[in-house]
């Protein structure tokens, strides 16, 4: 997972409330799709005509919002179904934090574990922000601050476990890997204290 630290750019007013985990990706983009490559479907229903043309009054399709790392939006964002799928679309696209009053809760958990950072502000925080156009916003995860383009500084909290996953770029796989040597320690000192719960399961004959 690519480590989150701090990121700029023009903040993508994207100012729709319940946005979907299927409105940012189609189930059927997700049929036999990896993890890569999805960039180009999300918000597919928004992004592009009938003909399958970019809209050229979706935010994320204007020249001076095209692929800035952050995206603005509004509360319950990413709810519905839990695909893991929204935030890989949402990466690809080049997005890398978005700021919401509120989020989807499985969504908000997704983030974390693929490298995009979710940060809760007040509603009227975010159209200020929005109001200020193309010029840029900063975000910093270390500090714990947004600074909006008027210069503005907005702290958000993050759960401190959260937080350094994102800084060290360590989903929870990673973490627990990072206990490897304690983990088989304790699993040779169980095979001794129970050598019964590690014998192989034997199944009867099919038939």
């Amino acid at each position: 997972m690519q480590p989150f630290t701090r990121v700029s750019g023009p903040a993508i007013p994207l100012l729709l409330a319940n946005l979907d985990t299927d409105v940012i990706i189609p189930i059927q983009d997700l049929l036999g799709a990896g993890r890569e490559g999805l960039g180009g479907a999300c918000f597919r229903r928004l992004r592009y005509d009938e003909a399958g043309a970019e809209r050229p009054d979706f935010a994320p399709n204007r020249p001076e919002f095209r692929g800035s790392p952050i995206l603005l939006a509004l509360g319950n964002f990413g709810c519905g179904s839990s695909r893991e799928g929204a935030v890989w679309a949402l990466m690809g696209m080049g997005v890398r934090c978005i700021i919401a009053p509120s989020f989807g809760d499985i969504f908000h958990a997704n983030c974390f574990q693929n490298g995009l950072l979710p940060v809760r502000l007040e509603e009227a925080v975010v159209r200020r922000i929005a109001a200020a156009g193309a010029r840029p916003t900063f975000v910093d995860l270390e500090a714990g601050i947004v600074t909006a383009p008027s210069g503005e500084e907005h702290p958000f909290e993050v759960d401190p476990r959260q937080r350094t996953s994102l800084l060290r770029g360590l989903d929870d796989i990673a973490l627990t890997l990072e206990r490897l040597a304690a983990i088989e320690a304790f699993r040779a000192q169980d095979r001794v204290a129970r050598p019964w719960a590690w014998e192989p399961v034997r199944r009867p004959p099919p038939g």
